[in-house]
């Protein structure tokens, strides 16, 4: 099999999906981004959102929650395909895209889909992974978008 088999070059891997409820989004806006959109229902209704709605950091952190839980399972795919790939540390993201904001209520699907690799003269055996990762509406409608760029071990 081929290291973009292994790799999984080309697909488009569901992660999971996340319903964003109001305590939630006050919580985590609480913490970590205190706009008064995120933190109020009444402020947000004269904010340019109209409603509460999630922070960015929010979804994004959302997504990671939901990329490291499905580490496992691509590790174990990986093994269909010779030996399993291992994950090394993020490189660094790019792109980072709000497209449309995430409403209480909103479930939220958080997908990510390896676009190439090149190996890493300084680490034989190791290759970076540029991957395209999103977070969509149910309608399909992208909410999210971002690159990362991942060291995986292949062997």
């Amino acid at each position: 099999m081929s290291l973009d088999q292994r790799l999984a070059i080309g697909e488009t891997i569901v992660l999971g999906s996340h319903t964003f409820g109001a305590e939630e989004i006050k919580a985590f806006a609480a913490k970590f981004d205190p706009q008064r959109f995120h933190l109020d229902e009444e402020a947000a209704k004269a904010s340019v959102f109209g409603r509460l709605c999630a922070s960015g950091w929010h979804t994004i952190s959302t997504w990671m929650k939901y990329n490291a839980a499905a580490m496992p399972a691509i590790i174990e795919r990986s093994r269909a395909f010779g030996e399993a790939i291992e994950f090394g540390p993020a490189a660094g993201i790019r792109d980072l895209k709000w497209l449309k904001p995430v409403y209480v209520g909103d479930t939220i699907t958080f997908t990510r889909k390896a676009l190439g690799h090149r190996p890493l003269a300084s680490r034989p055996g190791w290759r970076m992974v540029t991957m395209e990762n999103e977070a969509l509406a149910p309608d399909g409608t992208v909410v999210m978008r971002f690159s990362t760029m991942v060291l995986m071990k292949t062997g």
